[in-house]
C-alpha cells in the first residue's frame, strides 16, 4: 500500500526564558515518583499509535484531560502542547513565558512553561512533568495530518525507556532498558549516539555512479519524508538533475519550501533502497537555523523508517532494524496531481486547495487556490481523510480522478489525469 507523499517536520532548535515568574519557585514535594515510569512496576507495556501523513501519533493524557493525539518525535527536546485550547487552563500552573525557535521562514514563537503536570499514556506515566504551551496554535498540524492534534514530544519517551516502534501492527513496545536483551533474530544492531537529545547515526550512505557517499543523520520519526539532505553542509552533496519545488515540511517557524528528487540508492545498515526521494529544503528555513549543521548531512523520515521494525535503544547507544520484506519492495512516490490540500472545518472533512503546482495535472484541470472538493470518483469527501485523497493522487501515472469542485458558490466538474511529477 502507497502512503502519501506530504511532510511534516517539526524541529525545536532553542527556547529562550523571557519572563521569570516566582510561582516556578512553587513546586509541591511529594512522595510520588518523579518522571517517567511504568504503572505497576510492569516490565514493559504495548501502546496503539495512529499513522497518518507517515507520522506517529499516540494517545496522551495530561491532568486527567479526555485523551489527546501528540506526535512522537524523536527530532524534539521537550513536551509541547501545540493547541492550548485542548486543555483546561485551571488545570495548568503557567510560569515563565518562552521564545521557540525552529525550523521554518517565520519568525520565533511565544509560548509559557507550565510546571508540576502529570501525563499519562496508557500505562506510561510521568510525574511532576514540565510542559511547553504555545499562546496559540500557529502550527495548525490538524489541517495537514487530517486528524486532531494537540502536541509533540518525543525525546523523555526515547530516553527513559527502550522503544520498539512496530509500524505493521501500529504499536509502540516501551521497556525499561534493563530488562531489554538484544537478540540477533529482532534485526541489525547499529550504533547511535545522543546529541542534543537526537539520535545520529553513520549507518547511512547515498550511492550513485558507482560512488558511495556516507553521511551523518538524524533519525527523526517527526518527519514524513523518507530522506532530507542538507546540501549547505556538505560540499560533496549534489542535487539530482531532475527537481521539483515543493513545500517539503512545517516547522516552528512556518513554511519549509526546497526541492524533491531522487537518490540513485540509499543504504540504510546492510539495506539498499532505489530512486530513494529525497528533500532538500532552502537553506533559509532550514540550514542556517541548525545550530550544529555541519555535524549532520540530514534525517531519515518515517516514510523509510516505516519499512523497518525500529528499536531505539538510547541507554546502550545502538538501534535495531529488522525489515518488513513487503514494505521493502514499495517504490517511494510522491503526489503525482500537482495539488496540496488543507483539511478544514470541525471535523476536518471539508478540503480546500492551499496551492497548484506550474504545469502539474491539477492545473492542467483549471483547479486554483482556494478551490473546495466535494466529490473525488463519486465519492463525498465527508467520507474520507486526508491521508486517503492523497493515496488517490498517487494511484499511478495516467490514471484519472474525476473531481465536482465548489469555487465562489459555483459547482463544476472536471477530471485531471495523474502524472509522476518525479
Amino acid at each position: 500500500m502507497k502512503h502519501p507523499g506530504r511532510l511534516i517536520a517539526i524541529f525545536l532548535l532553542l527556547w529562550i526564558v523571557t519572563t521569570p515568574c516566582a510561582e516556578a519557585q512553587k513546586l509541591v514535594v511529594s512522595k510520588e515518583k518523579y518522571g517517567f515510569f511504568l504503572e505497576g512496576n510492569r516490565r514493559f507495556v504495548r501502546i496503539p499509535f495512529e499513522l497518518h501523513s507517515n507520522l506517529i501519533l499516540v494517545p496522551v493524557q495530561i491532568n486527567g484531560s479526555d485523551t489527546l493525539r501528540f506526535i512522537l518525535d524523536t527530532g524534539v527536546s521537550a513536551t509541547i502542547v501545540t493547541d492550548p485550547a485542548a486543555l483546561n487552563p485551571d488545570s495548568l500552573r503557567l510560569t515563565r513565558k518562552v521564545s521557540l525557535a525552529g525550523a521554518g521562514e517565520g519568525n520565533s514563537i511565544s509560548a509559557h512553561m507550565a510546571i508540576d503536570n502529570s501525563l499519562s499514556m496508557h500505562h506510561m506515566k510521568a510525574n511532576h512533568h514540565n510542559l511547553i504551551v504555545l499562546d496559540e496554535d500557529v502550527l495548525h498540524l490538524a489541517e495537514y495530518v487530517g486528524v486532531p492534534v494537540h502536541g509533540i514530544f518525543g525525546h523523555e519517551v526515547f530516553n527513559n525507556f527502550v522503544v520498539t516502534i512496530d509500524f505493521s501492527t501500529k504499536q509502540l513496545i516501551l521497556m525499561k532498558p534493563g530488562r531489554y536483551r538484544y537478540r540477533s533474530r529482532k534485526g541489525d544492531r547499529y550504533p547511535i549516539t545522543i546529541e542534543d537529545t537526537k539520535p545520529f547515526t553513520n549507518a547511512v550512505a547515498l550511492l550513485a555512479d558507482g560512488r558511495e557517499h556516507p553521511i551523518r543523520v538524524v533519525i527523526d520519526t517527526g518527519a514524513g519524508h523518507a530522506l532530507l539532505l542538507d546540501k549547505s553542509s556538505d560540499e560533496r552533496i549534489q542535487l539530482p538533475e531532475k527537481l521539483i519545488r515543493t513545500q517539503v515540511g512545517r516547522g516552528l517557524n512556518g513554511v519549509i519550501n526546497g526541492s524533491l528528487g531522487r537518490i540513485e540508492r540509499v543504504r540504510f545498515g546492510r539495506f539498499e533502497l532505489d530512486n530513494v526521494l529525497a528533500s532538500f529544503p532552502d537553506s533559509n528555513a532550514y540550514g542556517s537555523k541548525l545550530p550544529d549543521r555541519t555535524s549532520r548531512q540530514g534525517n531519515i523520515g518515517c516514510e523509510l523508517l516505516r519499512r523497518f521494525k525500529v528499536t531505539m535503544n538510547y541507554h546502550d547507544g545502538y538501534m535495531v532494524l529488522k525489515p518488513v520484506k513487503r514494505e521493502l519492495r514499495e517504490t517511494f512516490e510522491h503526489d503525482m496531481s500537482g495539488l496540496e490540500l488543507r483539511a478544514l472545518g470541525n471535523d476536518l472533512r471539508a478540503y480546500q486547495v492551499q496551492h497548484v503546482a506550474d504545469g502539474s495535472p491539477a492545473a492542467y484541470a483549471g483547479l486554483q487556490e482556494g478551490d473546495q472538493l466535494l466529490f473525488v470518483n463519486d465519492r463525498s469527501v465527508q467520507d474520507m481523510n486526508i491521508s486517503e485523497l492523497y493515496k488517490l493522487m498517487q494511484k499511478g501515472d495516467g490514471e484519472e480522478i474525476e473531481l465536482l469542485v465548489k469555487r465562489e458558490g459555483k459547482i463544476f466538474f472536471t477530471r485531471l489525469v495523474l502524472r509522476r511529477l518525479i
